[in-house]
């Protein structure tokens, strides 16, 4: 069975993290904050902007992950973290295009959309091609 396949929402798992592993998460996330902040003091929001993509926790959860459940999850998490990251780009392209010319509310539906069909849309290409090849490999075994 595929790591992918398991993936689901648990509650319990809240327990089993410290406080101590939280607090690690809070305060990477808040020095990721406060060096976009010093940036764009430095040199403007555009520049700044660019690290407002950059996960904050992400670095701090996917080490928290790999020890708890070991590092096929936390690849899968940084996998799909990744994906997304990808449909973030679409989003503030959207946004950067038709900031100027359009209403808030459309830019904003519509950058939105551009981020969950790019999303959607390259994890679906990612699976096609992972299935495309287990099942050319199966193939190859069987026959």
């Amino acid at each position: 069975m595929s790591v992918v396949t398991l993936i689901n929402a648990d509650a319990s798992k809240v327990r089993e993290t410290s406080w101590k592993e939280y607090a690690i998460r809070f305060a990477f996330g808040g020095v990721i904050a406060a060096v976009v902040g010093v940036l764009g003091k430095l040199f403007g929001p555009v520049v700044a902007g660019l690290f407002l993509a950059f996960p904050a926790i992400l670095l701090a959860s996917l080490t928290l992950l790999s020890r708890h459940d070991g590092e096929m999850f936390a690849g899968v998490d940084a996998l799909g973290a990744g994906l997304g990251s990808m449909g973030l780009v679409a989003f503030g392209a959207v946004v950067w295009f038709g900031a100027d010319r359009y209403a808030a509310w459309i830019v904003l539906l519509a950058a939105s959309v551009a981020w969950f069909v790019v999303s959607i849309g390259l994890w679906m290409a990612y699976w096609t091609i992972r299935n495309r090849g287990r099942q050319e490999h199966l193939a190859v075994h069987h026959s």
